[in-house]
């Protein structure tokens, strides 16, 4: 993987450049989107930018896969590798886009750290982002073969189902009349939309419809009212898309879905909109006809709040040996359990798999659970909506 120079290089350098690491992603951002305003406008998550949580994830990223080769040099970290993979696939990013980051990122890496970044530095560190960039390459060039696509494709909303307050489901067929490739329950699909401003911006949404259908189905929260910058994407879905619109949506992608022989017990833990790649794999479950136990836990803030639950219940129920496990911050019902997320009333069967999808303390709480319970490290996989900021910090 790492040649033996450029590893000793990096592995001197690593605290200096990893202390830095925020500052080089901020200049790279800043260089890149005076460069090609298009990006800004047209690929890249305003709202994440403003935020500056794809600064946070990318700074990580970068730090963790270095880390890895020098860890691990005979190993590529392909679990960090696929997740990015996936979501790049899912914006159409192209090969000659990764040329255009190493050019305006090295800049920034120079303009930080100056003198420190001599030409056995600079080289090493070359190394480093090609051997992700093009490993990313080879897994994106697979994923669009096995897609068929690498565009967005036209589909006109033929239902609009709200859930909750917040909450909308929308079902859509391919304009164009075209075939509807299979999904994998647990995958997403980017929506692209126009902007009232002129931009066009894209949002990956898990599919929460059962697959096999000849109809995509996402379930869309819309974002406001917090610390973060309101969604651009989900509240114009919210105001503006009804029956009849059409929206831009890419080939599924997204690498937390079931095993192709799951027959094992499994754990599906989901918390708010969190619950849509999880119906979508119970749904899955019961039509495979899944015999092994299946514990499905979801928290939310109140019953009204939780999205999707008629479904919920529906295909739990479908399940032969299966049982459901709500909790509620507020207004909890009977059957139903009152407080945040706690799995140690919870029987947790021996070889487990588990599967989660919310925020990211929810997940963490939950993994350390699990981990408790001797679920392996291993046989815990989960989803993160946004910026993956749990993986990049390792």
């Amino acid at each position: 993987m790492l040649s033996e120079q450029s590893a000793v290089t990096v592995r001197a350098t690593l605290p200096a450049v990893g202390a830095a690491i925020g500052e080089i992603t901020e200049r790279f951002y800043a260089r890149l989107f005076a460069a090609h305003p298009e990006l800004l406008r047209d690929l890249f998550n305003r709202g994440n930018q403003a935020s500056g949580a794809q600064r946070q994830a990318l700074a990580g990223s970068i730090a963790a896969f270095a880390t890895q080769l020098l860890e691990h040099p005979d190993r590529r970290p392909d679990a960090m590798l696929g997740r990015i993979a996936h979501k790049h696939a899912s914006l159409g990013v192209a090969p000659e886009q990764y040329a255009v980051v190493h050019e305006h990122l090295f800049a920034a890496i120079a303009e930080v750290l100056g003198e420190a970044v001599t030409p056995e530095v600079a080289a090493a560190w070359d190394e480093v982002y090609w051997l992700m960039a093009n490993a990313l390459i080879a897994v994106e060039r697979r994923l669009y073969e096995e897609s068929g696509s690498r565009g967005l494709r036209r589909w006109e909303v033929v239902e609009r189902v709200p859930e909750t307050a917040d909450v909308v489901t929308f079902r859509l067929r391919p304009l164009d009349g075209g075939p509807v490739a299979a999904f994998r329950a647990g995958q997403y699909v980017s929506v692209g939309v126009a902007l009232a401003d002129g931009a066009r911006q894209i949002r990956q949404y898990s599919l929460s419809g059962a697959p096999g259908t000849a109809l995509r189905q996402i379930s869309v929260k819309r974002v406001h009212g917090g610390t973060a910058p309101d969604g651009e994407v989900s509240n114009h879905l919210h105001a503006r898309v009804a029956a009849g619109d059409v929206l831009d949506l890419s080939e599924p992608y997204g690498d937390l879905v079931l095993g192709d022989a799951e027959d094992g017990p499994l754990l599906l833990a989901s918390a708010g909109i969190g619950v849509t790649p999880m119906v979508a794999m119970l749904a899955s479950l019961a039509a495979d006809g899944h015999r092994a136990p299946v514990t499905v836990v979801h928290g939310d803030r109140s019953p009204a709040d939780h999205a999707l639950r008629t479904d919920h219940e529906a295909y739990t129920a479908k399940l032969p040996d299966a049982s459901a496990h709500f909790f509620y911050e507020r207004a909890a019902e009977p059957g139903t359990r009152t407080g945040l997320v706690d799995l140690s009333g919870i029987a947790v069967h021996p070889g487990t798999r588990a599967y989660l999808c919310g925020p990211l303390p929810f997940m963490r709480a939950v993994r350390t659970q699990l981990m408790r319970k001797g679920v392996a490290a291993a046989d815990i996989h989960y989803e993160v909506f946004g910026p993956d900021l749990w993986l990049a910090k390792g």
